[in-house]
């Protein structure tokens, strides 16, 4: 058995070497327990969709190399061979070889103005990536407690079938014995195949919310997982209107959008140039030599400065300029549009998050009163004093307050990451860890699951990637609520030290 890995540090090569062994030790049918953070992790080291996004930096560094060479020293190279006849005459043989250098003196602000621009497209491009990770975290943050939601779910649908069943065995028992009507066994027989298909779908939906979470992991769609991060509640205690404050400053797509906004206002700068002369001075050397009918060299140097201005060209330098306006002006409404967008994004979230846990809050005592209201309804029916539907609605009723009591738990944490996410705090160093150590692997990672695709071992290749892209960034960490309480409590610090918190 051979392990690859990118050779940092010697604590990483034992952790990544441990993670490995224990990856292809797991039995195949045995489920890998997961936590939140964990998941983050790997979504961060992995994801394809993230990895997309990245490339727009090497995009970005690529413009900047080409608008700086466009104010450098440029050389260039010729060699021509010519072969001519006149009349009377015997053909002529000759050919000629040049070297000429060029170097732009001045350009009208041109050239300083596209190299601006694209150092200003090059951080626009580092913060569209971190923006990326951001929402990636939260969708991977969404993921996990949706599949977590739908597996408490499956459980109480499946309590409910096993009371239905359970019922539905005693009421045949006493339909049996003759002290309970055929209507009552029928009714309960409905109930409890009603029960049954909301269990089906319930079971469905968490092997979708798996794929999903699989999904934005990048792992073996078929790696059985074991969810161990459930639901702690973590109060959030800093004032909406500071949130969005905080969003204002810190969201990285609104400073993204302010320095787009920089860019056009370079480009302007860049068309006005198109008024104003430009400067190069140009060196060459050059050597020509006849073949036929005689052989024959030369050589020579020049040196000189040319002016170039445009001084008419039918308005189409005016247009540029009009043009290059236009789109500064579409920047900066932009920038007020997102800004109005983060605004409400904000809100939308830190109200829906209050409104959750208002709801986590009430029903937090409504699931044991429903559970005493059932016991008394079955044991009142046993006695033969009840009714079948105060069952039946004892049972809907305890049913529906457990579910009411899981939504309100995970609607909470995800609505609590959406406030998080809409105010754009930042990755933990763990996870801008593991998001680095993903651009330094992506090449291998790739290589080496090309390599296990054409052996035909899919399942290889999902481990060989998660011990080389996802494990190299993993590390011991303790709740992801404990996490988002730190991350939320320097946010409060920081507000603090600005006397923002309320």
């Amino acid at each position: 058995m051979t392990f690859r890995f990118i050779s940092r540090k010697s604590q990483t090569r034992q952790a990544v070497l441990l993670a490995a062994a224990l990856l292809w030790a797991m039995p195949s049918g045995m489920a890998a327990d997961l936590s939140l953070q964990e998941a983050i992790r790997m979504a961060l080291s992995q994801n394809t969709g993230l990895k997309i996004t990245q490339k727009g930096e090497d995009s970005a560094q690529a413009a900047l190399n080409q608008a700086r060479g466009s104010n450098a020293l440029s050389v260039s190279a010729s060699d021509s061979l010519t072969s001519s006849r006149e009349k009377g005459s015997s053909r002529r043989d000759s050919n000629s070889v040049g070297l000429n250098a060029s170097f732009p003196l001045y350009s009208g602000g041109k050239n300083q103005a596209n190299i601006h621009k694209a150092e200003l497209g090059v951080k626009a491009a580092d913060l569209a990536t971190e923006r990326s990770r951001e929402d990636l975290k939260l969708n991977v943050i969404k993921a996990y407690y949706d599949a977590l939601e739908a597996r408490k779910t499956v459980e109480v649908r499946q309590e409910t079938v096993d009371k239905y069943q359970e019922h539905y065995t005693n009421v045949s028992q006493l339909y049996s014995a003759g002290s309970k009507a055929r209507i009552d066994v029928i009714r309960s027989s409905v109930e409890l195949s009603n029960a049954k298909q909301n269990l089906i779908k319930s079971q469905n939906s968490y092997e979708v919310d798996l794929a999903a979470l699989r999904n934005y992991l990048n792992m073996d769609r078929a790696e059985p997982l074991s969810l161990t991060t459930d639901f702690s509640y973590d109060a959030f205690a800093i004032d909406m209107n500071d949130c969005i404050h905080y969003a204002w400053l810190h969201r990285k797509d609104l400073l993204q959008d302010q320095y787009k906004l920089e860019q056009q206002e370079q480009a302007v700068k860049a068309a006005k140039a198109g008024n104003l002369p430009s400067l190069k001075v140009n060196l060459g050397l050059d050597q020509s030599n006849t073949f036929h009918p005689s052989s024959s060299s030369g050589h020579g140097a020049s040196a000189g400065v040319s002016l170039n201005w445009n001084l008419f060209d039918s308005g189409v330098t005016k247009a540029e300029i009009q043009a290059a306006q236009i789109e500064y002006d579409i920047a900066r409404l932009n920038l007020l549009k997102d800004k109005e967008d983060v605004d409400l994004a904000v809100r939308q979230a830190y109200y829906n998050m209050r409104e959750a846990e208002k709801r986590f809050n009430s029903t937090k005592d409504a699931v044991n009163q429903a559970e005493e209201d059932y016991y008394i309804a079955r044991e009142k029916y046993r006695a033969g004093e009840g009714l079948m539907l105060d069952i039946i609605d004892a049972q809907e009723a305890l049913s529906t307050a457990r579910l009411n009591y899981i939504s309100a738990q995970y609607d909470y944490a995800r609505y609590k990451a959406s406030v998080e996410n809409a105010m754009g705090i930042s990755l933990t160093p763990e996870e801008k860890q593991a998001a680095e150590q993903a651009d330094m692997d992506t090449s291998s990672v790739l290589a080496s699951s090309a390599v296990n695709r054409e052996a035909g071992d899919t399942k290889a290749a999902a481990r060989e990637s998660m011990t080389q892209a996802g494990t190299a960034g993993m590390v011991s960490a303790g709740s992801a609520q404990t996490a988002s309480a730190s991350t939320t409590g320097e946010v409060a610090a920081e507000l603090a030290g600005n006397g923002e918190t309320k």
